[in-house]
């Protein structure tokens, strides 16, 4: 291919998965409220729209209409930037995953990647982690007491499941042997050599450090309603108020993303197109996300800490080591 070619596939690329994810962070709220309703025993979404399917709909219009309030004694600047912040890192997450196998067009050979890295993994990890820094710099910014501690807590938890987080991968990428996410997946090719079967405990100290991680229930602390008002957001409006949200579901879909890259065989599958056992696997992540919030009460701060530090650190490194040593041996 010619390097124009080559720039407009890329550009392509961009548009269709960007836009893609920013539809599925729309309808994650929509997915969220339907089965919380179900598992609630109560009615979700159901006016706005065909079964409510028009309801995220509603709610941008409702937040971009929404005054945009800022108080006076805001850092301007950090203040506007932070909720950017957030997002952003979440949507470049999905530059190097794999959403499906190569595909012929026109006699020429496209990967259903944005850009296949030799070291996906780290650069995955190394996106995700700066998430935290939108939260303490939206805390430290409102100049309120209520959002500083917020941020405060956020960053204190997501440093401390950030560790057992690295190191949960660390057996996979041992047995691997690469930290490229295509090559991940094309190790997985059949049901049986999926990793979530080759490293279980990887997985599920995984799935837990990764919902700590997105500050999701029962580690949602950092906006806990009951004791911080509204946490680190308190002080913010309309689309600012927004884009915290949708950076939360953002990434909810890049962690389901990369858990279905890394443990469940991405795109591999029988009879069904490649994209669609992507996709397939990436809900099913999602609607766990909303299975565990449905079902687990809050932790306590002091719980959630020990439980990062005294558990899961130590665990990940036990599992570590013992698949090095299988390794060696």
């Amino acid at each position: 291919m010619t390097l124009t070619a080559l720039a407009i596939t890329a550009m392509i690329k961009v548009i269709v998965i960007i836009s893609v994810a920013l539809l599925g962070v729309a309808y994650s709220t929509y997915l969220e409220r339907r089965l919380l309703g179900i598992l609630q025993h109560r009615i979700g979404p159901i006016y706005a729209g065909p079964y409510g399917l028009l309801q995220p709909i509603a709610d941008a219009v409702k937040l971009i209409f929404k005054e945009d309030f800022i108080p006076d004694n805001v850092e301007r600047v950090t203040y506007t930037l932070a909720p950017v912040i957030m997002f952003i890192p979440a949507l470049l997450t999905f530059a190097v995953i794999p959403v499906g196998d190569t595909i012929t067009i026109m006699g020429h050979e496209i990967e259903l990647v944005i850009s296949d890295l030799n070291i996906g993994i780290l650069y995955v990890f190394a996106i995700t982690s700066l998430g935290v820094y939108g939260i303490v710099l939206a805390g430290w910014s409102s100049g309120s007491k209520y959002s500083l501690l917020g941020g405060i807590r956020s960053s204190a938890q997501m440093i401390s499941y950030e560790i057992a987080y690295g190191l949960s991968i660390i057996g996979v990428v041992l047995l691997a042997g690469t930290l490229s996410l295509q090559e991940l997946v094309a190790q997985q090719e059949s049901f049986f050599s999926w990793y979530v079967f080759r490293q279980p405990v990887a997985f599920i100290l995984f799935v837990v450090c990764a919902v700590a991680e997105t500050n999701r229930a029962p580690f949602d602390l950092p906006e806990a309603e009951a004791e911080l008002v509204a946490g680190y957001l308190t002080e913010y409006s309309s689309m600012k108020y927004a884009m915290f949200f949708m950076g939360e579901y953002a990434n909810m879909l890049a962690v389901s993303s990369v858990a279905t890259t890394i443990f469940l065989g991405g795109w591999q599958g029988p009879f069904l197109p490649p994209v669609l056992w992507f996709v397939i696997k990436v809900f099913l992540c999602m609607c766990v996300y909303i299975w565990i919030r449905a079902t687990l009460p809050r932790f306590r701060y002091d719980q959630l800490m020990n439980f990062g530090w005294k558990v899961l650190f130590p665990l990940a490194l036990l599992n570590t080591m013992v698949t090095a040593l299988i390794k060696v041996l």
